[in-house]
């Protein structure tokens, strides 16, 4: 959670069934326009959103089905849309919204330096990253899993501890392996599609990742298989602020509240995230609809 780089194509399809963005993603990040949290603390950070008239989210360009820019250079996804959803419900338009692209290590630099108002980039929710951001409710549900060839010997987890297991710098796999594995060797990408290039060219003995992730990619390469044991435990995701912005907090709290009544996320989840997953799997074990975690 060996075949060439030519198994990573179905990345860049994978938005053949999603809802396009009608602006280009941004060329560079610098572009984004800086959320200036600095203002008097009695002005209203939503209000200072308005008269932007723009949301600046945070989300990844190479993460199918959460989010990942589509052949058309345009931003799609699961955490994608629910974006385009938060312009529309606070700005009146789903496309005042501007993407700024992230990678695992650098979504909490980019809330603490302003760079954007919102992340919402699979980030799971841990206690270390909830001293420094603050998480609103949740929106999915995840557990960290590894990946191997088809033919590997690695049967279980353990069988890893002499061999070199690829992940993604700042993931929850990262963490958890830094943590819990400190023996063991890992080769570090900065980017999902970095890593998932380096297990194709067998640069490392398996791949350790958000298992929603891992589902995706092995059901469009079929050479690889996803152990059973997990890497800690099922954990919530969720969108993040920066520390202190309450009021933001607040806001997507009750929009996700709010859209759970009218099941947003199912809908979601069927465009993007269904086709990926076993026929049988419960839509409850993958999102959270309405914030509620249960």
């Amino acid at each position: 959670m060996n075949l060439k780089s030519a198994l990573l194509l179905p990345l860049l399809a994978a938005g053949l069934l999603a809802a396009c963005d009608n602006s280009p993603a941004p060329q560079k990040q610098a572009a984004a326009a800086k959320p200036e949290t600095s203002a008097a603390p009695s002005e209203s950070y939503l209000e200072k959103i308005k008269q932007r008239d723009k949301l600046i989210v945070g989300v990844f360009s190479d993460k199918p089905p959460f989010g990942f820019v589509n052949e058309q250079g345009e931003y799609v996804g699961f955490d994608t849309d629910i974006a385009k959803r938060f312009a529309k419900d606070l700005l009146g338009d789903e496309k005042k919204v501007e993407f700024v692209v992230v990678e695992p290590a650098s979504r909490i630099p980019f809330l603490q330096s302003d760079k954007v108002d919102l992340i919402l980039a699979n980030m799971t929710v841990t206690p270390e990253r909830a001293e420094v951001v603050d998480f609103t409710n949740p929106n999915l549900r995840v557990a960290v899993q590894a990946i191997v060839p088809a033919d590997s010997s690695v049967q279980k987890l353990d069988d890893l501890a002499d061999k070199t297991t690829i992940v993604t710098t700042g993931t929850t796999a990262d963490i958890w392996l830094t943590q819990n594995r400190p023996d063991w060797k890992l080769l570090k990408f900065e980017k999902n599609s970095e890593s998932l290039q380096a297990l194709a060219n067998g640069r490392g003995d398996a791949y350790a990742q958000d298992n929603l992730i891992l589902f995706g990619w092995s059901k469009q390469n079929p050479g690889y298989r996803i152990l059973n044991e997990k890497l800690g435990d099922e954990a919530p995701i969720a969108p993040a602020v920066k520390k202190g912005n309450t009021e933001l907090r607040d806001w997507v709290d009750q929009e996700l509240a709010k859209l759970g009544e009218e099941k947003f996320l199912l809908k979601l989840y069927d465009q993007y995230v269904r086709k990926d997953l076993a026929e049988d799997t419960d839509p409850a074990s993958v999102i959270v609809e309405g914030g509620k975690w249960q």
